[in-house]
C-alpha cells in the first residue's frame, strides 16, 4: 500500500498499546471510568484520522491563532473556571470537563516551531532570544497565576527544544542550582549552605582566574549570583512557611517521609508505595490488587494510575510499561532529529520533551522521589482532555513526519 509509506508504524503501535493498556488499568480501578476512557480513545482516533487528511501547512499557518486561542482559554479560567480538587483550572460543560492547559501546550509548541523555522532565526540575537522565551513565558505566567505548579513544570519542555536550537545550557544550570539551594536550605542550616556556595564560588574563580581578571561584567555576575543564592538560602525556610498548607506538606514529605503526614499530604504516597511494593515480581493479578480494589488511593485512576500497574502487574509489568514509554519518547526524538523541515523538528522536540517531563515527574511523584504536583501520566491517566491533547500532538507529529518522508525536497 503506497499511501502507507512514511507512516511510522512503530510509533503508532506504541501509541495504541499505551492507550489500550491504560484503559485496562483504569477499568480495574473503576469500570465506568474505563468505559468512558474507551470512548475518549475512540474520539481521539477519529480526530487523528482527520489530522492525517489535513494539509501539513495548516498547522504552520494557524499556529499563531491556535497559540492565542490557548492563552485566551487559560485567561478565561479566572472568571469562568470551575474549581476541582482545590484548583480552578477546569471548564465545566454539563457533565463534561475540559482542562485548557493541555491544549495551550499544543499551541505553544506550534507557535515556537513556527517562530524557530524563520530563516533569520538566531538565538545569539537578543531580540530573537527574548521573543522565543516570551512565547513560552506568556502561557507559563498565566498557569503560574492559576496556580498550577505541575503544568508550569511542563513548560520547561519548550526550553529543552530551544536548547537543541542553540539555547545556552547555562540557563538550565542556573535553574538547577537555584532549585537545589532552595530544597537543601529547607533541611540544612542556611549558614552551612552559604559557606558551601562561597567555597564553590572561590574554586570557580581560581580555576577561571585569567578569564575573569579585568572582566568587570564577569565579576559583577559572579557577585550577583552568590548574593542571590545566599539570600535564597536564608529565605527558603520563610518561603516554605508562606506556601499553602498542602503545598508545604508535599515538600516536607520528601524530608520527613509520608508516615509523618499519613492523614494529610502523605496519605496518597503511603498507599501508592504500598501498592507498588506489594506487587512483587509478577503482580497480584488483574483486579486482584487489595489497594486498588479497596479504593485506598484517592483519584487512583488519574495521577496515581501507575500504582495500579505496580500492584496488579508487578515489577515485570511496570518495567515493560516504562520500556514502552522510553522507546516511544526516544522514537519521537529520533524522528524529530531526522526531519528535513525545521518546523517539524522543533515541534517533535517540544512534543517529546513534554512527554518526557510528564513521564519522569509522574513516576517520581508516585514513588516518593518528587513532590506531589498533580501531573498526569501521558495516555495513561484517566481524562478526556489529557488523552485528546496528547493524541492530537501525536497525530500532528506523525502527520508531519509522514509528509516529510514523502517530500521530494
Amino acid at each position: 500500500m503506497r499511501w502507507a509509506e512514511g507512516i511510522d508504524k512503530l510509533g503508532i503501535a506504541l501509541y495504541i498499546l499505551l492507550c489500550v493498556f491504560a484503559i485496562v488499568n483504569i477499568y480495574s480501578v473503576k469500570a465506568e471510568l474505563g468505559e468512558k476512557q474507551l470512548i475518549f480513545f475512540g474520539i481521539s482516533c477519529f480526530v487523528g484520522m482527520i489530522i492525517f487528511f489535513m494539509r501539513t501547512k495548516f498547522f504552520e499557518n494557524m499556529s499563531a491563532i491556535i497559540y492565542v486561542g490557548g492563552v485566551l482559554l487559560l485567561v478565561g479560567l479566572f472568571p469562568f473556571g470551575t474549581e476541582i480538587l482545590g484548583q480552578k483550572n477546569w471548564y465545566k460543560f454539563g457533565g463534561f470537563t475540559m482542562q485548557p492547559v493541555e491544549f495551550a501546550k499544543i499551541g505553544t509548541a506550534l507557535m515556537l516551531a513556527n517562530y524557530v523555522s524563520n530563516p533569520d532565526f538566531n538565538l545569539r540575537n537578543r531580540k530573537v532570544l527574548y521573543t522565543s522565551l516570551a512565547i513560552v513565558a506568556i502561557p507559563g505566567i498565566v498557569v503560574l497565576m492559576i496556580p498550577d505548579v505541575g503544568s508550569l513544570l511542563v513548560f520547561f519542555a519548550f526550553l529543552m527544544a530551544l536548547y537543541r536550537e542553540g539555547l545556552s545550557g547555562w540557563l538550565f544550570g542556573v535553574i538547577f542550582i537555584f532549585a537545589a539551594v532552595f530544597l537543601v536550605s529547607i533541611a540544612v542550616n542556611p549558614l552551612y549552605v552559604v559557606i558551601a556556595i562561597l567555597v564553590i564560588a572561590a574554586i570557580f574563580v581560581f580555576l577561571n582566574f585569567y578569564t575573569i581578571q579585568g572582566n568587570v561584567m564577569y565579576i559583577i555576575a559572579i557577585v550577583l549570583t552568590v548574593g542571590l543564592l545566599s539570600a535564597l538560602s536564608y529565605g527558603s525556610p520563610y518561603i516554605l512557611t508562606k506556601l499553602p498548607k498542602h503545598q508545604r506538606e508535599r515538600i516536607e514529605v520528601l524530608y520527613k517521609g509520608e508516615k509523618a503526614f499519613r492523614d494529610t499530604s502523605g496519605y496518597n504516597l503511603l498507599y501508592s508505595k504500598t501498592a507498588i511494593g506489594s506487587g512483587g515480581l509478577v503482580g497480584k493479578g488483574y483486579k486482584q490488587g487489595s489497594v486498588t480494589q479497596g479504593k485506598f488511593v484517592p483519584e487512583q485512576e488519574t495521577d496515581y494510575i501507575f500504582c495500579t500497574v505496580g500492584e496488579e502487574w508487578g515489577f515485570i509489568g511496570s518495567t515493560v510499561l516504562i520500556l514502552c514509554y522510553a522507546i516511544f519518547i526516544g522514537r519521537i526524538y529520533y524522528l524529530a532529529e531526522n526531519q528535513k523541515s525545521t518546523f517539524n523538528r522543533v515541534f517533535g522536540y517540544c512534543f517529546a520533551s513534554i512527554l518526557l517531563i510528564h513521564f519522569a515527574v509522574n513516576l517520581g511523584m508516585v514513588m516518593g522521589l518528587f513532590p506531589t504536583v498533580g501531573i498526569p501520566l501521558p495516555f495513561f491517566s484517566y481524562g478526556g482532555s489529557s488523552l485528546l491533547a496528547f493524541s492530537i500532538m501525536t497525530f500532528i507529529f506523525f502527520k508531519l513526519n509522514y509528509a516529510d518522508k514523502n517530500s521530494l525536497v
